[in-house]
């Protein structure tokens, strides 16, 4: 099991997350704040595997709050998660001591590919950013993630937010004037377009993308 502990100022964004990971067999949150002070205090009570961090927070950002917490935990791996693509901001969490990188827009399945990855000593790399470090990390192992683009219609999109939000296939039929039926298919349509195996997939995937990053 990969402990991890995350830091986050936009709380729908750790409440996506969490839920995400809720049932996950393999990833288990044990705690989540919104600075990188509560943040290294967090690390210190709970020392997780793993550690995400936004890099622009209040009160302490996560550069500084990731070079602390490396230097008391060596042994704890960083991970950055965050809007910023400049070269700039990457380089600066890299010196700081992050071993990945992933932008908030990515999607959540690439995020749990970045913490397998990182927890096993690798470094990642969001493919938006990976070719502007990848010099510099020639000799090294480094895992780039890939984007999957699955293209949806958009009464399967409606469906999908519904989903999201808690809605059953009945509940669906009924707000979007449809038969029950027609929502199944449509359900059972998006699994196989998403290589998925099962509707509580599906539910994760929905979740995923309500809270699109």
């Amino acid at each position: 099991m990969i402990t991890v502990a995350m830091a986050e100022d936009h709380q729908m964004l750790i409440d996506g997350v969490k839920s995400f990971f809720e049932y996950d067999e393999d990833i288990n949150i044990i705690g989540a704040v919104n600075n990188g002070e509560e943040l290294v205090k967090l690390v210190s009570l709970k020392q997780p595997k793993v550690v995400i961090t936004d890099i622009r927070m209040p009160i302490m950002d996560g550069i500084q709050a990731t070079k602390k917490i490396k230097k008391k935990f060596p042994h704890i791996f960083v991970l950055a998660m965050t809007m910023f693509d400049q070269p700039d901001a990457i380089k600066q969490m890299l010196d700081a001591g992050a071993t990945g990188y992933i932008l908030k827009n990515s999607g959540i399945k690439m995020l749990s590919k970045a913490i397998n990855t990182v927890a096993n000593g690798e470094t990642f790399f969001d493919p938006n950013v990976a070719f502007n470090f990848m010099n510099d990390y020639i000799d090294k192992n480094v895992v780039i993630g890939k984007s999957d683009k699955v293209v949806l219609s958009s009464r399967e999109r409606d469906i999908l937010t519904l989903i999201a939000n808690g809605k059953t296939s009945k509940q669906i039929s009924e707000e979007l004037f449809i038969a029950k039926t027609t929502v199944d298919t449509h359900r059972k349509n998006m699994i196989r377009k998403l290589k998925l195996a099962t509707g509580n997939e599906l539910i994760k995937y929905a979740i995923d993308k309500k809270y699109q990053f």
